[in-house]
């Protein structure tokens, strides 16, 4: 290695920034973070470092630079536009064994400020020792996607009971395998999910040796509307931990990839008239995987709580007393039209939008189409294909205009999206002659005429001609 990694405690220590420009500017917002003693030295400020002297604690020296300034410093920074001063601060710096950083200056510098992954109190550092530091800032993005923000929350935690692990386990190994377990299972979800003081109680019984760290759990996750790229951290960091995924029609193939490998998967159907289990035998086979000590991935499309019967799932849970958290999703309704090139509200067309099931209902469509036909609203329809002509016919009859725009959407935001527009008199046929199938997503409004404007999204010509 050509440069120690250390961290260093400056909280209340003095530190010099020499500069008073952008750069300097974000060096002392870095050493403020970690509660450093700041003294800035510049004839002139940045307008955000002078910003910071009116809201904190730092010192402002209106001076050139001069050794004498470094008496007493812990660390210095230099970040000034001057290359002979960036050289004065290093070699007096250096004279005086104090480190020192200059700004794009490695050659100069005894310490690299690295790239910072921040989760206090648990902190990742990245540098390439001043030869890539793009490089190092790139590959700190893409930890910042693995590492979720409350991972901080959770390396607090364990502080809390470190000193109480220590007494409770002799060994390290022991302690070890401990934390392990802590954090690997139901008291880091726990802390992870927000529920503190239940991890706390969960945690207490598992040190006084009368606790189960490891009990079944279910994880209600929306698995957008197709496109994996949409998924949230939280839903891809408990994909790929669970031990059993229970999962429907509407999951795309691509959000399957990213579940566990060795996880059991089992289907469930829930197509629209065709369920492999009835929802009450979802709701049971939950409960009982979790009694089973498993961790239960209920993954749905687009989002558990609309039209995705998520709420009488964990209604059931409940009344079993299992533990469970939801993790929202990109909805069919935001998702698709997003992809399809038409806004859902826009201030010269809708100003309100409706979600609405077209679920058939003893061979008819039954909604309250009153309220579908106000003027100036977008109206978005989830399972309607099969009642496609009815859905039109009965807008028609309720006073909307014939020459209404409406779109269907087959597969959105995937590469195997397609989109079909018409008015309401035209679009059952121009279905019909498209052979569109499930899943659909239909869009009536005045918004749908943007979509010649706004359409950005093409799938491949793979994906096209392997329909």
């Amino acid at each position: 290695m050509e440069t120690l990694p250390i961290f260093m405690k400056v909280q209340s220590r003095p530190c010099l920034v020499v500069g008073g420009g952008e750069v300097a500017s974000r060096k002392v917002n870095l050493l403020e973070k970690a509660g450093a003693s700041i003294t800035v030295v510049a004839p002139d400020l940045h307008p955000e470092l002078q910003q910071l002297l009116v809201d904190s604690h730092i010192r402002h020296l209106q001076a050139v630079f001069d050794p004498a300034q470094l008496d007493g410093v812990m660390i210095v920074i230099a970040a000034t536009d001057d290359a002979e001063v960036n050289r004065a601060v290093s070699q007096a710096a250096q004279a005086r064994n104090i480190p020192v950083n200059v700004v794009d200056a490695p050659e100069l510098c005894t310490f690299i400020v690295p790239s910072i992954v921040d989760r206090s109190p648990l902190l990742v550092a990245v540098s390439s020792g001043g030869a890539a530091p793009v490089l190092a800032r790139m590959l700190r993005t893409r930890i910042e996607t693995m590492i979720p923000a409350t991972y901080g929350r959770l390396a607090a935690f364990a502080a809390e009971f470190r000193d109480a692990v220590k007494r409770r386990f002799s060994t390290s190994q022991q302690r070890r395998i401990f934390w392990e377990d802590v954090f690997q299972g139901a008291v880091g979800e726990l802390v992870l999910s927000g529920q503190e003081p239940a991890a706390r109680h969960a945690m207490e019984q598992a040190l006084a040796g009368d606790g189960e760290l490891h009990h079944g759990e279910v994880y209600l996750v929306g698995g957008g509307p197709g496109d994996p790229d949409l998924l949230t951290f939280r839903a891809l960091r408990l994909m790929q931990q669970a031990d059993v995924c229970v999962y429907d029609k509407l999951v795309s193939r691509e959000v399957m990839e990213l579940v566990r490998r060795d996880a059991e998967l089992i289907y469930v159907g829930k197509s629209r008239d065709q369920h492999t289990l009835p929802q009450e035998d979802i709701n049971q086979l939950l409960v009982r995987l979790a009694q089973e000590g498993k961790r239960v991935l209920r993954l749905k499309g687009g989002d558990p709580f609309i039209f995705g019967r998520g709420g009488e799932e964990i209604e059931t849970l409940m009344e079993h007393g299992i533990p469970f958290q939801v993790v929202p999703g990109i909805t069919a309704a935001n998702g698709v039209s997003s992809y399809a090139g038409i806004p859902l509200t826009h201030r010269d067309y809708a100003q309100s939008c409706l979600f609405t099931t077209g679920h058939l209902k003893d061979g008819s469509v039954d909604l309250d189409w009153t309220a579908l036909v106000r003027p100036k609203q977008t109206v978005v329809i989830y399972m309607g294909l099969v009642g496609l002509s009815e859905i039109c016919r009965q807008l028609v009859q309720h006073g909307a205009p014939h020459s209404m725009p409406i779109a269907i959407i087959q597969q959105g935001t995937t590469q195997r999206q397609r989109v079909v527009e018409g008015t309401l008199e035209t679009l059952p046929g121009l279905v019909e002659q498209a052979g569109l199938r499930a899943p659909c997503l239909i869009i009536v409004g005045e918004v749908v005429r943007l979509r010649e404007k706004l359409a950005w999204f093409a799938p491949s010509p793979e994906a096209e001609s392997a329909r």
